[in-house]
């Protein structure tokens, strides 16, 4: 019996590693077991076969009790190659199970990777638990009476190796070979080679020796209700549609392909019976205008990418500012500038969400903490952009969306409605239409749809009389206009609840001195840090970010709380930056931009630093801290 187990799948692209990673993802998650996965594969569509650029990972994480990240270090290596071993080694902890299939450990592709000798044999793994098998040559074996080329044949050794580790860590195999059945329903012949592979992997485990001992990873207790397996793709796309839905509204998404956002097009464009009608754009210009014009039209328009397209997509949002439209902007982040490492994750376009647009167009910014929040942010950003007319970002980035996390399914019923207030006749003293005059609470002005009679009135980028809407060139007006579209935004801070303090002694006086305050994705290494080193002993206290612009009203009241605040991000201090400026707290950035996630080992060495040398010091005075603002 174990309580969590990491493996680790790794082998050329065209191996088929995403596809047993999520398949062996879904035996645990039906299992019952909480999990957390970290697809890592190459940009290139085939990277060169047998190198170490072209290696492509899958990382899950699964465990009897409530996990954060997919883990520093695996416990099990699947390595299809040389290259996928040599990779991630350094991944494996010592004495971890290594299965590599030897039919690919030839000299040529030893030397590929600069093996002058087989590691198989040379002793270098002795501090491992080897098992060195022929994967394509039992999978071909295993499929020989389907007819197919040694190529073809050679291809199922994925679910070869699925099906053997299925039976070392006792997985249910029925949710993959109704998988396997459906996937490939329109082509028998692949069908029954890929579940006779599945099955002859397994069955080697159970009747050969090879392997002394099977595991058992324990269901995790959860909270009573339906789940399911989800990537952050997948929930925001499926957020986008319910708070359309919720809206009575339709949604028009206007996108063009992009790595790592481009799954949310994909799925969204399988949603038309939602009333959600999907556009593949020729560039992402026409994309966002596509957005914004679906707004003006009485739609809830909604666009997608990673930090190149949101570049291009900026002179847009800066009309939708102008125009005062609801539109909601999802930025997938990923590593670099230009074109950078697409397929790796990071946190670097804050700033850009925050002020990438030309003039003052100050927006609403929210940013998911992981793949299942995904859902709640995509929503609440529709619920924003609706009710106060503005465009709105949400904040995901490659970590989590692709990433997967058990969901519990929410009810709809539970779910408030939103209410678009559209527009339905004149609201000037002369009866006159004016669409600047603005709801008191929030400052949005009237939304009012195209051909609604005597809701006629002039729309575009050049600046607004505050009333009419007419163009107007008046210093005092467009002073009145700049400073109203800041105060709506500002105003937001009313519906956003005060940021809650995860510190467990501060209620009887002996609480932390270090704050460690997250946004994003950091919320699971944060986390998971932290709780390692309460069980020390040692006192942290832990806050997350969801609302970035504006931020919670008690936000400063919490930083002046502690002596040391320190923001782990995927940037280079971006978070930290802003703080400073705006509160004048001495914040202390802990970045790191390798285009994976925040490494918990190591966050947590560096967080021990931190608090001896905090407590090594004398406590600051405290500054006033108003009554509820620690929650």
């Amino acid at each position: 019996m174990l309580n969590r187990v990491v493996i680790r799948f790794a082998g050329d692209s065209g191996d088929g590693m995403q596809l047993t990673g999520d398949r062996f993802t879904a035996e645990a998650a039906s299992f019952g077991n909480d999990i957390s996965t970290l697809p890592n594969f190459p940009a290139e569509i085939r990277a060169p076969q047998g190198t170490i650029p072209g290696v492509s990972s899958f990382q899950v994480h699964f465990a009897d009790f409530d996990i954060m990240t997919p883990g520093d270090t695996a416990d099990v290596l699947v390595a299809m190659n040389p290259a996928a071993l040599k990779a991630n080694l350094a991944q494996l902890r010592r004495g971890g199970l290594i299965i590599v299939d030897t039919a690919e450990f030839t000299k040529r592709n030893l030397t590929k990777v600069g093996y002058s000798a087989n590691p198989l044999e040379d002793g270098s793994l002795d501090d491992y638990q080897l098992h060195a098998l022929d994967l394509t040559g039992m999978t071909v074996a295993a499929v020989h009476d389907f007819g197919l080329t040694r190529k073809d044949a050679s291809r199922a050794k994925n679910m070869y190796a699925l099906g053997l580790l299925s039976w070392l860590y006792n997985r249910d195999t029925e949710t993959t070979l109704k998988f396997l059945s459906e996937k490939f329903a329109g082509k028998p012949q692949l069908r029954d080679a890929n579940i006779t592979a599945f099955r002859t992997g397994y069955a080697f485990g159970e009747t050969t020796e090879t392997f002394g001992v099977t595991y058992q990873v324990a269901p995790a207790p959860m909270p009573a209700g339906r789940y399911r397996q989800i990537s952050g793709n997948v929930a925001l796309a499926y957020g986008l549609v319910v708070g359309a839905q919720k809206a009575g509204i339709p949604m028009f998404f206007g996108a063009y392909p992009i790595t790592p956002a481009s799954d949310v097009l994909h799925t969204l464009s399988k949603l038309k019976r939602f009333n959600v009608m999907t556009f593949q754009a020729e560039d992402e210009i026409a994309a966002a205008g596509s957005a914004l014009g679906a707004s003006f039209a009485g739609r809830l328009g909604v666009t997608a990418s990673s930090g190149p397209g949101i570049a291009l997509k900026s002179e847009t949002i800066s009309l939708a500012v102008m125009t005062e439209l609801p539109m909601v902007i999802c930025d997938v982040q990923r590593s670099g500038p230009s074109t950078g490492m697409p397929t790796k994750t990071e946190q670097a376009d804050l700033l850009m969400a925050l002020y990438g647009r030309h003039g003052e167009a100050p927006v609403p910014v929210i940013a998911a903490q992981s793949p299942s929040d995904c859902f709640t942010a995509a929503l609440e950003a529709v619920r924003v952009a609706i009710e106060y007319r503005t465009p709105v970002f949400v904040l995901t980035d490659g970590y989590l969306a692709n990433g997967a996390e058990p969901w519990k399914v929410p009810q709809l019923e539970d779910i408030a409605a939103i209410d678009p207030q559209f527009a339905t006749g004149p609201n000037g003293p002369k009866g006159e239409f004016l669409p600047y005059l603005r709801d008191e609470e929030t400052l949005a002005r009237p939304w009012a749809a195209p051909g609604t009679p005597g809701l006629e009135h002039r729309l575009g980028g050049i600046e607004k009389d505050a009333r009419t809407g007419n163009i107007s060139y008046d210093p005092a007006n467009h002073q009145l206009m700049t400073d109203t579209r800041q105060a709506k935004v500002d105003r937001i801070t009313r519906i956003i609840p005060p940021l809650e303090v995860d510190d467990p002694g501060r209620a009887s006086g002996d609480g932390a001195r270090v704050l460690v305050l997250g946004w994003g994705s950091t919320y699971g290494p944060a986390l998971a840090a932290i709780r390692r080193m309460r069980k020390t002993g040692t006192k942290l206290a832990h806050a997350q970010l969801r609302w970035l612009n504006p931020f919670p009203a008690n936000l400063g009241e919490v930083l002046r709380s502690y002596d040391k605040v320190v923001v782990p991000e995927m940037n280079l201090g971006q978070l930290a930056m802003l703080l400073r400026a705006k509160y004048l707290v001495d914040v202390q950035s802990y970045s790191r931009v390798r285009g994976l996630p925040i490494s918990v080992d190591e966050f947590e060495a560096d967080l021990f630093e931190i608090v001896r040398e905090v407590e090594g010091r004398a406590p600051a005075a405290a500054a006033p801290t108003p009554e509820g603002a620690l929650q």
